[in-house]
């Protein structure tokens, strides 16, 4: 049965809606993977604990950030040829990414390893959070490969229109990383470096479940171990769609560490309550991250397919509904914040600077929606 969905063809609201509730989905699950972490950590390793996860979640964003920029120009590249119908094009683009992401996967897992000391203490992680800091930041990079490549495998996947299989992959590590949070903090004693373990384990177990489906489906986009290599054509395309979404994350996780350097000069309280907060965001920004991975493979799709009336209608569709729901999303936050804040630590400070932060942003929202929605 075929799993893929063509977006130039039918309503445009079904087709967007439709394509974007298994996204949702699957992004809720990918969310657990953190929220997870910060909850267990927060809960049985205390405050100091909880603020080196959070001080480690910027930067982990800014070094992956940029690759996962180039990996959505690849599905921007793959969702034209396949709109287009170009099946030789289609599959080089495919192998073309793979091979990118392997080579990223291993640049990357050399940069953390080697870099985690220099930069905690250049954003002036406090002296009794360091420690602890380094060993996370050191022990997600070691399993960077696992996360660059889930994010290639699912990027190839939702650009022919299958959000189905990513979803069913994600509950699946989620519960993996879950239970291992649980087994090496709760059940064995281990430091804040297991929780960073746990979810490096998981985001492997993801990554392989989405190549054994590749290597195995009965589609014009299925991957070949052989014909995994570069095509300078196809990678330069990859290149021009991807560096502009490369440079948008790595531009906004450049202002997010520094933000971070100035909350770490108040001290961990602060860290683990803004922390918190990021977690919280992370779920409320869920639906906006949908509706633009949508709006990237349907107006992909159907520029390929040189609809450009329909992709601009889609467009529209898109960026109108994102921004209304995230100003709901963001009042809601608003009220709530003092008892979801409290969900990950009940410091009586952490609470208060997670509060504030969160009454502080929540309600731009909108603004937030609407850039990432133009940018698809």
């Amino acid at each position: 049965m075929k799993k893929s969905l063509r977006m130039t063809e039918g309503s445009i609201s079904q087709k967007i809606i439709f394509f974007a509730i298994p996204l949702f989905l699957g992004n809720l699950f990918q969310q657990l993977y953190n929220t997870a972490d910060s909850l267990i950590v927060g809960n049985f390793l205390g405050s100091n604990a909880l603020a080196a996860v959070s001080s480690s979640g910027n930067l982990i964003f800014l070094m992956v950030g940029f690759i996962n920029g180039i990996a959505m120009g690849a599905g921007v590249v793959i969702a034209r040829y396949y709109g287009a119908k170009k099946r030789d094009c289609l599959k080089k683009a495919i192998h073309t990414t793979v091979a990118f992401g392997l080579v990223a996967g291993a640049v990357l897992t050399v940069l953390g390893m080697f870099l985690a000391p220099k930069i905690l203490v250049l954003m002036g992680t406090p002296a009794d959070v360091l420690p602890e800091s380094i060993v996370y930041f050191r022990t997600y990079f070691a399993g960077s490969m696992g996360v660059v490549m889930y994010n290639i495998f699912v990027g190839v996947l939702q650009s022919v229109g299958d959000g189905r299989h990513p979803l069913i992959y994600l509950i699946i590590s989620s519960c993996v990383n879950v239970v291992l949070d649980i087994f090496f903090i709760a059940g064995l004693g281990m430091g804040v470096g297991s929780a960073a373990l746990a979810t490096a384990i998981s985001q492997f177990v993801s990554a392989l479940l989405c190549m054994v489906h590749l290597l195995r489906v009965e589609e014009e986009y299925r991957l070949e171990l052989r014909e995994i290599r570069f095509d300078s054509s196809m990678l330069k395309q990859i290149i021009q769609n991807g560096v502009p979404s490369g440079f948008q994350n790595s531009v906004i996780a450049i202002a997010n560490v520094f933000v971070q350097s100035n909350i770490n000069a108040f001290g961990k309280m602060a860290m683990a309550g803004c922390g918190s907060y990021s977690k919280i965001e992370g779920f409320a920004f869920l639906p906006v991250t949908c509706f633009t991975m949508a709006l990237t493979t349907f107006v992909s799709q159907n520029l390929g397919a040189k609809q450009y009336d329909r992709a601009k209608k889609g467009a529209r569709f898109g960026v109108l509904c994102s921004i209304t729901i995230a100003e709901l999303i963001g009042i809601i936050i608003y009220v709530a914040a003092p008892v979801l804040i409290t969900a990950f630590n009940r410091d009586p400070d952490v609470v208060h600077y997670g509060v504030m932060q969160s009454r502080t942003i929540a309600l731009f929202y909108c603004l937030l929606a609407f850039s990432h929605c133009i940018a698809a």
